[in-house]
């Protein structure tokens, strides 16, 4: 074997140790995580909140003959908090509500997290936050929001999810508008902390 060969096989293997170093620690996910954060800056993944802000105003303009669309939330989910006392989302109504799935497991979860803390932080005395972990154990949520400074909301279902709710893509983010309506349903990462989402957000209320 040349010393080319040998030099392509040895760096092969140094990728082989830390693959299954980075999946038997379970870092994996935040490495793979930590890149997709390059492509949420470039904002392309983000929902188009200006084009769903129009289509409201069109249907909060329209006549009662032209049956606007806005969907009702069900407000029927059981959601326990990191200390183990049980909510309703049911608590939250006439507010924006900011509710996100979520799991530690997550690649595209674990990438949008630090804008989601950021907005948080500057909204989260305004805007009711629920973060739906995912997880089979919650305490691995705890013990990832521990370690990472947020110190955010987030809750562990404690009933069966609303079937406007069932969907098995994660992560998807939901906005409730303060009259009880769904603003809006995203699918994927993005970044939350962007200025025209949180405009969006005060729009709501």
């Amino acid at each position: 074997m040349d010393k080319k060969k040998k030099k392509t096989w040895i760096q092969y293997g140094i990728f082989a140790v830390v693959a299954i170093f980075l999946y038997a620690t379970g870092l994996h996910t935040e490495v793979i995580g930590f890149a997709q954060r390059g492509l949420l800056a470039t904002g392309l993944m983000n929902p188009d909140v200006a084009e769903i802000a129009q289509a409201r105003n069109n249907e909060s303009t329209a006549t009662i003959t032209e049956k606007p669309s806005l969907t009702k939330v069900d407000y029927n989910l059981k959601l326990t908090d990191r200390d183990g006392n049980v909510h309703s989302l049911e608590e939250f109504n006439g507010k924006v509500i900011f509710l996100n799935f979520w799991a530690t497991w997550c690649p595209p979860c674990v990438a949008e997290m630090p804008s989601i803390d950021k907005l948080h932080e500057e909204m989260g005395d305004d805007v009711p936050f629920v973060l739906l972990s995912f997880d089979d154990d919650f305490e691995k949520a705890k013990a990832f929001d521990k370690r990472k400074g947020y110190d955010l909301p987030i809750y562990a279902p404690a009933s069966n999810l609303p079937v406007m709710f069932q969907l098995s893509a994660l992560p998807t983010t939901y906005v409730i508008d303060a009259k009880g309506n769904l603003a809006l349903t995203h699918k994927g990462m993005a970044d939350y902390s962007d200025p025209e989402f949180k405009n969006f957000l005060n729009s709501l209320k």
